[in-house]
């Protein structure tokens, strides 16, 4: 499945990529000239999503018609479950406000998950700036020096809450494939959650490579990536394992791959329902003309962030396939989950 979706991006991601910014109306124009929009970051201050929110306000205003001020706000809380909330009820539906949540948060509601008061078909999506790949990033003096280990040897891991990655990968993996696996949660963000590792609290923790890759400790000896949360390989990373392999039947397959839909929704950036079209249409527009600005491109690389673009139509797509599945797939992944 995830085969088919990587084919289908590089068909047609270099299209939406080149598509010049559209032409605005006078009135988004005037619309945003004085205004400030807030960009709510669903987690707390250091991680890669509080950084791709952070660059994104630095570059968004200069590529939006009037060139609002646009400020970034954190707002953590359940794995950014709080901010999705705030997006969709709370947040003005004029255009003044975007999100970022977690790449899991969208399939809570087809999954029954609680706290969550949104229709995720309803959000109006921005797109993503990449699609990292999630990692088990543990020390190397865990008991566990191998992924096959885990079936026989616990692990703990640190995590922020319920429908963060952190929390869901090895949530779920413990429960389809038996692996040992203790979730130690409440952490605001991955810097708490790294530090959790270091003060060993906990022996490892779920979090995005790019993360992992910004943390002093990646790559002195003290760490080691035991497991990928992909079916195959990132290029980065060819020599850590990855899920696949690990499912015992079909039905367990269709259930892994239902879980991995959150892989391709990299880190989105959404905007509440209801927004007046022009303006979500200058929003769109804007945000991938930034992720094309020169500079913005070259602080991207200081940050160690790899841009990856994945359109609103890709985040859509993945959305809507998980409300076709199965019903048997879903409650299998529904159990895991909870």
């Amino acid at each position: 499945m995830l085969r088919g979706l990587t084919g289908f991006l590089a068909v047609a991601l270099p299209t939406l990529w080149a598509q010049p910014g559209q032409a605005q109306s006078p009135s988004v124009e005037s619309f945003y000239r004085g205004k400030t929009v807030t960009i709510t970051i669903g987690y707390g201050v250091g991680g890669s999503d509080d950084l791709w929110g952070r660059l994104a306000a630095r570059y968004m205003g200069r590529h939006i018609p009037g060139q609002p001020l646009v400020v970034p706000q954190n707002a953590p809380g359940a794995g950014s479950l709080v901010a999705a909330n705030q997006v969709y009820n709370v947040a003005p539906k004029d255009g003044t406000v975007i999100g970022v949540i977690n790449r899991g948060v969208p399939f809570e509601a087809v999954l029954g998950g609680g706290g969550v008061q949104f229709d995720p078909r309803k959000f109006n999506w921005l797109g993503s700036p990449d699609s990292d790949v999630i990692v088990a990033y543990v020390r190397t003096d865990a008991p566990v020096a191998h992924v096959r280990e885990l079936r026989d040897k616990e692990l703990i891991v640190a995590s922020t809450g319920s429908g963060a990655d952190s929390q869901t990968y090895p949530q779920v993996l413990a429960r389809l494939f038996g692996w040992k696996l203790r979730i130690v949660q409440g952490y605001p963000g991955s810097r708490d959650m790294n530090l959790a590792v270091e003060r060993n609290e906990a022996q490892g923790t779920f979090i995005s490579y790019d993360t992992a890759a910004r943390e002093p400790t990646f790559g002195d000896g003290t760490r080691r990536l035991l497991v990928q949360g992909t079916m195959t390989p990132d290029e980065r990373m060819k020599d850590v394992p990855t899920l696949a392999g690990l499912a015992q039947s079909e039905a367990e397959q269709r259930a892994v791959d239902f879980f991995l839909l959150r892989a391709g929704m990299g880190r989105p950036f959404v905007a509440a329902p209801g927004v007046p079209p022009e303006r979500l249409s200058a929003l769109r527009a804007a945000f991938a003309a930034a992720l094309r600005d020169p500079d913005l491109i070259e602080e991207s690389k200081k940050l160690r962030l790899n841009i990856s673009y994945v359109p609103p139509e890709i985040l859509e797509g993945l959305v809507d396939k998980a409300y076709r599945a199965d019903a048997e797939t879903l409650e299998r992944v529904r159990k895991a989950m909870r």
